[in-house]
Order: C-alpha cells, then sequence, then structure tokens
C-alpha cells in the first residue's frame, strides 16, 4: 500500500509510571530469576546453586520443577513420585507428570506409563501414541485401529507417534488409504516436509516415484499434462492427485484449465471431483470470480464445513442469496448453528422476501455484545447499550481468590515478567471455577495490573457477569488523549488494543510485536522516523507513552491511507497491503467484506475490533454509531492509486 500523504505530528506525552515487571524487588526473586536463566541455559549446577535463597519462598517449586526437568532423562521413579506428592493438584504436578510419561513411554516402561498417566485430565497426541503403543505391548489388537487418527493430525508427528508409526510399520499395520489421505491433507496445508515423511512408510513397492513427487510439489502442471492413460500402481495416479492439490493452492485458474483437459480426465470421477472441491475452495479463498462455477462442477457431491463455508462467503460477495442459503444449508448442523451462519441465513431470508423467517433467526443470535449478536440486534430496530454487570464481586470474595495458591503463583510469577508460565498457573488454577470464583479472579487480576488475565477470565463465566472488568479502559484516558491528537476515534483504538494485548503492557507475540499496541520493532523504528520522534530508542517499544504514541501514529496512517475503519483494522493484522488486496472490483458491504477476509485470524480479529468499538463508544457514552454504520460501504479496489511510499 502506498503512503500518500503524512503530517508531522506534535504529541503531548502524558506522565505515567506503569507497573514494573520482571524486576527483582528481593533477593528471593533475583535468585529465581537467575534460577530461570541458568534453567533456561541447561545448567543445572548454577541452577542448585540458587535453590538456597527460596527456601519457603512461593516459587520455590519452580526450582525444584527445572531441576527435575534438566535431567529427566536419568530422573528415577521416586525422587518424580516426591515432586508429585509435595505438588499435588498444583500446575507444575501436572505439567511434570505429563513430561514424565512421556518419558516412561520412550524408555517403554508400559506398567509405570500407564500409572503416570492415568490422572491426567487432557493427554496430547504423543501422550495418546504412546497409550496406544502400552496397548499394542499388552497385545490388544484394537490399538492399531484407534491409532488411525494419528494420520489425522496436521504437521509433523511428535516424537512417540514417529515410534508408534515405526512399530505398527513394522507389523504391517499401517492402512495404505490412511498415508495417501495423510499426504492430500497435508499437501492442501502445504506441508509438503511432513506429506513426504508420511509416505515414507508406505512399503517399497507400494511407495511413489521420487523423482515424481518432486515433480508434484515443483511444477505440479507438468504433472498433470502427462497423467498417464493407465494407472499399472496406485501411487501414480495419487501423485497425480497432489500435483493437483499443489497447483490448485498456487494457481486455481491455471489448476481450473489443467482439469479440463484430456489428461487429467484419465483421473477416476471421484479423484476429479476432489480437485474440483480443492480448486473452487481456492478460488473462493483467492475471490476467484469464477469460484461459484467451479463448485458447480461437485455437482451434488458432500462438502465439508470449509468448502461449504467459503461457498458462502463466495456467494456473499457475488451477492447470490440463494446459493449463499444453499451452502449454509449444506453444513453440518453443529456448524449452521454458529452466529455467522444464522445471521446470514436471516440475510438471504430477508432478501429473498421472507422477512418473518428472517427475523426469527435474528431474534436466536441478538442481544449479545458479539459482532453477529450486535448485527442481530440492529437488525431488530435495536441499539446497543453498555452491558450492566449483574455481578461485581465482594471485597471478601475477591481477599478468598487471593488466598488461592495457584492465583497467588501466577500473580507473583506476572510481577517477574515470567508471562508463560504464570498464564500457564493462571489458567490452571480457574478451572472448575463457577461464576462468581471467576469474577473474583478477574477482579483480582484487575487490582493487580494483570489486565489480560482480567478481561480473559471474565469472559469465561456462563451466566453472571461483570462487564466493568470484560470491558476494561485502563491507563487513565490516556488512549483518549492520544486518540485525540491523531484524530481518531477513541472506542475504536480501545477496542484494537482490547483486541490486541488485551491492556497488557509486557505482551510479547511470537512473531516479536511488542507492548499494548504490538507493534514490530521494524514498524515501531519506521513510525518513530516518520512523525519525528527524535529520543526514540528501540528499548523503549513497549513503554507505555512510547508504544501508544507509535501505535496510534501508525494507526493514523493507515486510516489516511486507505479511508476506512474495517480496512485499517484489517491492515493493523495482516498488513496495508493485503488489506487492500482484499477489495472487490465493486464496492462492498462492510460485514461481507469482514466475513470473507480469507485468514481466520484477521477475520476474528477485525469482527472483535469492530465489535469491540460499538461496545467501548456505549460505554464512554459519547454519540452512538451502530456497528452497521461503522462497517459501512467499503469502496472498490483502485488498482492505480497510490504513488509515494509503502507502509510496513
Amino acid at each position: 500500500m502506498i503512503l500518500r500523504r503524512f503530517r508531522n505530528i506534535a504529541l503531548a506525552l502524558c506522565v505515567f509510571a506503569p507497573t514494573a515487571f520482571g524486576a527483582a524487588d528481593s533477593p528471593a526473586d533475583d535468585a529465581l530469576l537467575k534460577a530461570y536463566d541458568a534453567y533456561n541455559a541447561g545448567d543445572p549446577i548454577a541452577l542448585a546453586s540458587y535453590a538456597p535463597a527460596l527456601k519457603g519462598n512461593l516459587l520455590e517449586p519452580y526450582v525444584k520443577f527445572w531441576a527435575l526437568e534438566l535431567r529427566l532423562d536419568d530422573a528415577d521413579e521416586a525422587e518424580v513420585q516426591t515432586f508429585l506428592h509435595d505438588q499435588s493438584g498444583t500446575y507444575l504436578a501436572q505439567a511434570l507428570r505429563a513430561d514424565w510419561a512421556k518419558q516412561l513411554g520412550k524408555r517403554e516402561d508400559w506398567t509405570d506409563f500407564r500409572r503416570a498417566v492415568a490422572p491426567l485430565r487432557s493427554r496430547d497426541l504423543e501422550l495418546r501414541c504412546y497409550g496406544w503403543a502400552a496397548q499394542l505391548a499388552r497385545g490388544e489388537a484394537k490399538a492399531a485401529d484407534e491409532a488411525r487418527s494419528m494420520w489425522q493430525a496436521p504437521g509433523g508427528l511428535p516424537d512417540g507417534c514417529k515410534t508408534l508409526a515405526d512399530t505398527l510399520a513394522a507389523r504391517g499395520a499401517i492402512r495404505t488409504g490412511d498415508l495417501w489421505r495423510r499426504a492430500r491433507m497435508l499437501f492442501e496445508r502445504g506441508q509438503i516436509t511432513a506429506a513426504k515423511t508420511a509416505l515414507g512408510y508406505l512399503p517399497a513397492a507400494r511407495a511413489p516415484d521420487e523423482t515424481l513427487l518432486t515433480k508434484a510439489v515443483t511444477h505440479p502442471q507438468r504433472v498433470l499434462a502427462q497423467v498417464p492413460r493407465h494407472f499399472g500402481r496406485r501411487a501414480t495416479r495419487e501423485v497425480a492427485v497432489l500435483a493437483g492439490v499443489r497447483l490448485a493452492d498456487q494457481d486455481p485458474d491455471q489448476a481450473a484449465r489443467a482439469l479440463e483437459g484430456p489428461a487429467v480426465r484419465r483421473l477416476s470421477a471421484k479423484d476429479r471431483r476432489y480437485l474440483w472441491g480443492r480448486v473452487a475452495l481456492e478460488g473462493a479463498l483467492a475471490h476467484d470470480d469464477n469460484a461459484l462455477k467451479w463448485y458447480a462442477k461437485l455437482g451434488g457431491a458432500q462438502l465439508s464445513y470449509r468448502q461449504a463455508a467459503w461457498k458462502a462467503r463466495a456467494a456473499l460477495r457475488g451477492g447470490d442469496w440463494r446459493t449463499v442459503r444453499r451452502a449454509i444449508d449444506a453444513m453440518p448442523g453443529p456448524d449452521r448453528q454458529q452466529p455467522a451462519w444464522i445471521y446470514w441465513n436471516a440475510r438471504a431470508l430477508a432478501a429473498e422476501g421472507e422477512d418473518e423467517a428472517a427475523r426469527a433467526d435474528y431474534r436466536r443470535i441478538a442481544g449479545g455484545t458479539d459482532f453477529y449478536g450486535l448485527l442481530a440486534t440492529e437488525e431488530l430496530g435495536g441499539q446497543a447499550a453498555f452491558p450492566k454487570s449483574n455481578f461485581v464481586p465482594s471485597d471478601e470474595q475477591v481477599a478468598a481468590a487471593a488466598r488461592d495458591p495457584g492465583l497467588a503463583r501466577a500473580l507473583d510469577l506476572y510481577r517477574l515478567g515470567l508471562r508463560t508460565e504464570a498464564t500457564h498457573e493462571w489458567r490452571f488454577a480457574i478451572r472448575g471455577m463457577d461464576d462468581k470464583q471467576l469474577l473474583a479472579a478477574a477482579e483480582l487480576a484487575r487490582r493487580q495490573g494483570v489486565y489480560d488475565r482480567a478481561i480473559n477470565t471474565a469472559e469465561k463465566t456462563l451466566h453472571l457477569h461483570d462487564y466493568r472488568v470484560r470491558y476494561l479502559a485502563p491507563f487513565e484516558g490516556m488512549f483518549g488523549g492520544y486518540a485525540r491528537t491523531q484524530g481518531l476515534d477513541e472506542a475504536w483504538v480501545l477496542g484494537l488494543v482490547r483486541q490486541e494485548s488485551r491492556f497488557s503492557v509486557d505482551a510479547r507475540s511470537d512473531a516479536g510485536a511488542l507492548g499494548l499496541m504490538q507493534l514490530m520493532p521494524r514498524t515501531a523504528r519506521w513510525v518513530a522516523r516518520k512523525i519525528g520522534l527524535a529520543a526514540f530508542q528501540p528499548s523503549s517499544v513497549s513503554e507505555v507513552e512510547t508504544n501508544i504514541t507509535l501505535g496510534t501514529g501508525y494507526l493514523k496512517m493507515v486510516l489516511d491511507d486507505l479511508g476506512h475503519e474495517v480496512l485499517a483494522s484489517a491492515a493493523y493484522n495482516a498488513g496495508p497491503r493485503r488489506a487492500e488486496g482484499w477489495l472487490d472490483a465493486k464496492p462492498l458491504e462492510g460485514a461481507i467484506y469482514v466475513e470473507t477476509i480469507p485468514y481466520n485470524e484477521t477475520r476474528r480479529y477485525v469482527k472483535k475490533v469492530m465489535a469491540n468499538a460499538v461496545i467501548y463508544s456505549a460505554m464512554l457514552g459519547g454519540p452512538q454509531v451502530s456497528l452497521h454504520a461503522r462497517l459501512g460501504v467499503i469502496p472498490a479496489n483502485d488498482p492505480d492509486g497510490g504513488d509515494e511510499e509503502t507502509i510496513p
């Protein structure tokens, strides 16, 4: 996206002293942080040297846990059981039990494995694989059939599953069809290495030609142009199908032309329908005008949920309400009951003149604070208001939450900046809490300045709600001040920050985005240069004032360039070029643009930001703008727009 204009902005910086995270306030704090560094460095001797300073400390079990984890390969049953007994009922006990069970599985100590795994509430795929291996070792042949589900897992298999797969292969208990179905699924996801690994379990006589398989990845159109007249081996046919999957992902139009060619017609009707399904799906994701035509090639074939959803979305962009309804009707029952599809089914009913049926659907989802709940409320003539809390915890209830050992450990870990460990502790502690306990824990987190836990915990309630905490607006109006300076809507800024970081000052994404407004370091430097922030230092990106200054500055640039809050929200998450690339040749209703964003994360993000903005606007008490009005109409794509500088 091209930056057309920008003016230097003089920003008045407010004074704010955030809670200090990651700071050692005592010798014990210092010892714990150094012990953590030693654990990450794999240094058991240094780790042990810090243990005496934490004797009797609330976080002392972490040093013992880290010490055991570093030598779990050589640990014996007695010392592990001692820790599990001493820490019974805690997050650390569960974490160690899971890791210990995997270690026992690795050792093929099936008796102790079964004892270790039994108390675990949830078991990841690797533990389940070890469990099936344990059953096979006991002679339970049914485990081979149960283990087939592991082939449906995306990505590479964990070590325990690889061990199980080797065992099954040695017994000749792997079905050829399972491996080819896995290869198709992984090719659909672009996980080519994992697909090749799966196919490596095929017997040599049934394995694909390596050169042909490589060509299916690098030059799929050539493979499809040379489909043999007769398939002597299943592997040849399957590789041709994989080439079709690959080409559909790269270029749906070219894949469609290949499917119309004489060579590909040599595939079975079932395989051709499968490939047309891939072409249609990828075409819909790419907003190709031919997508619905390609869906028609499937005839009456049953669609997966994802295929049906994107058929509905393609029809939305094309204004084909009848096809929208048919696509929704083709979805599995539970998926059809999602608020999104209830809303769009109602819109389709209304477009076809079935107003009463449409209103019945709207009433099913109206009244909520989510994107489609708000839209349905407005369709029925209502207006969003800041929802009233029906339960606010008392000081006594908050004090009781503070006495919960798991919550106390979590808050101490947050204070020290160990966010990953803290979040695990918090999530474990609130499992099984009722609504009142959850809201007391949320209020405790709010009072301690751990705003992300406050919001997330308050959102988990079923019947009792405290919307003061669910829609926090901390930092004493700082966002409002910066929003006014930049000419931005404060409610929209709050809605975006709530989705970005839940108002967590020290938030850091897996991609490296930092702070309240989740700025990438490169973007922060670029914005600082553009707004003339001479005193900017890269180390200050997470500081509250700097982060809000740069975040709102960047948001203003994107909004000025794209001209619409919906596009700017999408751009803030996925980048301006992508947001612009999702425009249509004609103007689109804002809700349709949002629903047809091809990235799942960005689609959910924009919905939440825009719904948040409506709720925050009601909370702030200013002039109310409906969600429909906020979404508005997205202008048509301007292929000739822009002429200066690219916004990162």
